[in-house]
């Protein structure tokens, strides 16, 4: 396939809206949530789901207040800590196992799954030899969550270049800021690519558009009508990708 004719060598995705549908938490929930504490901390629980989520809350309020005053405007915090912080009760867990109560407690606030037809765009992109990266407002549950949701398709995460992959918690920043562009920019430039030789795919103009025009990317906004250029959904995105046409579907 080639992708001269929308001039590609890269293509950065969001994760949350964008790769992974996000639905509601699960029914059972707070039955859950004292399944998971009771399995995983040997105790009867001592915070309902909501008391856990709301001492999270104060956590990361906290904690974005004093990212900002240090001149950090759109922080971004450390899942593991803020539950150690507000469940002191995991600390004494082995890392393994931390780690599964982390990711089951994450499955208890939404749902995930792949967005239809990800799994054959993926696929275009590395048959053409495009590098594919991302940029998600994340936690490392996410990188969990993404792995199984591709493995359900057959894919793996080694799609993705990891110098191109912008996972939010690793930084301590997250997107809108500027940074996160410049910072991806950069490292495409040392693979002689340019800005506009760029795709940025997500579903919210604010956080994902916005921020990457202003580095010179071409973009892509899920979901919405094709009422003008880099709109649309999937299945258009991947005919896009194919025939450099934008088609309203029928």
């Amino acid at each position: 396939m080639d992708l001269q004719s929308v001039n590609l060598r890269a293509v950065i995705f969001d994760v949350y809206g964008t790769l992974l549908e996000v639905g509601p938490s699960p029914a059972d929930a707070a039955a859950r949530w004292e399944k998971l504490w009771r399995d995983a901390l040997q105790s009867p629980p001592r915070l309902s789901l909501e008391q856990f989520s709301a001492a999270c809350d104060a956590v990361i309020v906290r904690e974005h207040l004093t990212a900002q005053a240090r001149g950090i405007e759109h922080p971004e915090v450390y899942w593991p800590d803020v539950v150690r912080e507000a469940l002191p009760e995991t600390g004494r867990l082995p890392a393994a196992a931390r780690d599964d109560f982390l990711f089951a407690q994450s499955q208890l606030w939404h749902t995930v799954r792949l967005m239809p037809a990800v799994g054959e765009t993926l696929r275009t992109l590395q048959a053409a030899s495009v590098l594919i990266g991302i940029a998600s407002n994340a936690q490392p549950y996410t990188i969990r969550e993404l792995r199984v949701a591709l493995a359900e398709s057959g894919l793996a995460m080694n799609l993705f270049e990891p110098a191109l992959c912008f996972w939010s918690f690793e930084h301590g920043f997250s997107k809108p800021d500027p940074h996160v562009f410049r910072l991806l920019s950069a490292r495409l430039a040392a693979r002689g690519i340019t800005p506009g030789e760029t795709l940025m795919v997500g579903d919210r103009l604010d956080n994902d558009l916005e921020p990457a025009r202003a580095c010179g990317w071409q973009t892509w906004l899920l979901g919405k009508s094709l009422s003008g250029s880099g709109a649309g959904h999937w299945q258009q995105l991947r005919q896009w990708l194919e025939t450099g046409v934008l088609c309203e579907p029928e």
